[in-house]
């Protein structure tokens, strides 16, 4: 039953509940006690939260000296990541680390770092494309159809690439809403106002690959191990790759997130204050939870109907697939040295799962190799590996430094024919994928051997010639 107020009440209350340390769920409740209780008693419940909170005069102190970790091809890493890590084994909640052979400067936690803490969840330590992720269809064809260009086969493939994916930012990497799947239909869209509004950017984006570093590949696998987990016998097949990640959904709900936590630990030491977290068993903490898995079921989406379109349109049959994710956080048991096992929440940044007989790709660039590999579950990794080769030159200075003319020269000798693309992403700003996966073959075995033939990525279009996306959409991405 509603209440009387007056306006002042109404804007006091809309003051009180301004405060950014509060989760949307919580404002939601104070303004239905406000409607139902009245200004006293929703004004007491709010400010009763806020008392809960630390207070905004307590320092939070970082550890003296970072916990020891394990570093796979330190040679192959600048100095910015290696120190993003000392920062991140310095927080509080920090039990164990791992820093992995292709990792780069990021925010807060450096892009293949390995993060396990104590009853936290760090929005930017699992990064801003949440659950970006690979995946790898493989069909009994001869692979042997990518080598003619003038073949019905190769233009068969190349249509399917082009007719069915979607690249692109603003409306350009929207669709109409053409395709169902069940995750548009979970109840968790329902859980807060965000997600609720999230769920229109999520309708018109699923089954797209939107910018940046993401990409869909016809090339050719070469499976090496016998008795695989693939159960596909050792030669030569065709495969799709897809590198894609949560698009609008993911990078809504990490600044959202990213943002409560640097506003509830406002008082973080400033070199780590992209690493503020959120308590796993406060409303902030489940909020994102629940939010995190949520984008990560829509990733996976976004690859089922990539590969099942472009597989239609080329009329193949598969015969295996596989996938895994990056950018997420995992509840685990994690072997803490000296300490036994714990269960610990694990962050992998721009890292692969690879724990014992868990089946994974680690993409090269757009002309170098990929491979499957499968996990070792090596304690010292937190059951880790690389997810790429790893970026050595940032996007601006790729364009700076490398031409249009040694872009070309080096997908001809490669045998690559490039469908969109811009010189951020060309391979030279890239480390050798080779010795990336060199430096961790204590990490994971190697099933096969992926070569891009024929690769398709966003057009490297400047921002006036692209479609605006409409207002309810969310045109922001990571990668």
């Amino acid at each position: 039953m509603a209440t009387s107020h007056t306006k002042e009440q109404q804007k006091a209350f809309e003051a009180l509940v301004r405060d950014n340390r509060l989760t949307g769920a919580q404002r939601n409740e104070g303004w239905r006690r406000f409607r139902e209780q009245g200004y006293d008693a929703a004004s007491a419940f709010v400010n009763d939260l806020l008392a809960s909170l630390p207070s905004p005069e307590e320092p939070i102190r970082l550890k003296t000296a970072p916990i020891p970790y394990r570093i796979w091809g330190r040679e192959h890493i600048e100095a910015g990541a290696l120190g993003q890590m000392e920062t991140a084994m310095r927080l509080p909640v920090a039990v164990a680390g791992a820093l992995m052979p292709d990792a780069h400067l990021g925010y807060g936690l450096p892009i293949g770092g390995v993060l396990a803490v104590e009853n936290a969840v760090i929005p930017y330590a699992v990064g801003v494309d949440i659950a970006c992720r690979m995946m790898m269809t493989i069909y009994p064809d001869d692979p042997s159809m990518l080598d003619d260009e003038q073949s019905r086969d190769y233009g068969r493939l190349k249509r399917a690439l082009l007719e069915r994916t979607i690249f692109g930012s603003g409306g350009d990497g929207l669709h109409d809403g053409i395709y169902e799947h069940p995750v548009l239909d979970a109840s968790c869209w329902q859980a807060t106002d965000l997600l609720r509004d999230l769920r229109k950017t999520a309708i018109r984006q699923i089954g797209t690959s939107g910018t940046g570093n993401h990409f869909v590949e016809w090339g050719r696998v070469r499976v090496t191990m016998p008795d695989n987990p693939l159960n596909v016998p050792p030669g030569e097949y065709l495969a799709l790759l897809s590198h894609s990640g949560s698009r609008g959904v993911g990078y809504k709900i990490a600044d959202f997130y990213s943002r409560l936590a640097m506003a509830q630990m406002h008082r973080l030491d400033e070199t780590a204050r992209h690493l503020a977290w959120l308590e796993m068993d406060s409303a902030g903490g489940q909020e994102y939870w629940e939010a995190m898995n949520l984008a990560g079921d829509f990733a996976s989406a976004n690859h089922h109907i990539i590969h099942e379109q472009v597989a239609k349109a080329a009329g193949l049959t598969p015969l295996a697939a596989l996938e895994n994710h990056h950018n997420f956080a995992w509840k685990e048991t994690v072997e803490v040295e000296g300490e036994g096992t714990r269960e610990l929440i694990v962050h992998r940044k721009g890292a692969t799962p690879a724990g014992k007989g868990i089946l994974g790709v680690i993409p090269g660039t757009m002309a170098d190799p990929g491979y499957v590999v499968l996990g070792k579950g090596l304690p010292a990794s937190i059951n880790s590996a690389s997810h790429g080769g790893g970026r050595q030159m940032s996007r601006t200075q790729a364009k700076k430094t490398v031409t249009r003319d040694e872009l070309r020269k080096y997908l001809k000798a490669r045998g690559v024919s490039l469908l969109g693309g811009g010189l951020d992403e060309a391979p030279q700003a890239y480390k050798r994928i080779e010795d990336v996966i060199g430096a961790q073959r204590d990490l994971v075995d190697i099933v096969g051997e992926f070569q891009p033939r024929l690769v398709r990525m966003a057009d490297d279009s400047p921002p006036w010639k692209r479609k605006a996306a409409p207002a309810d959409i969310v045109d922001a991405e990571g990668d």
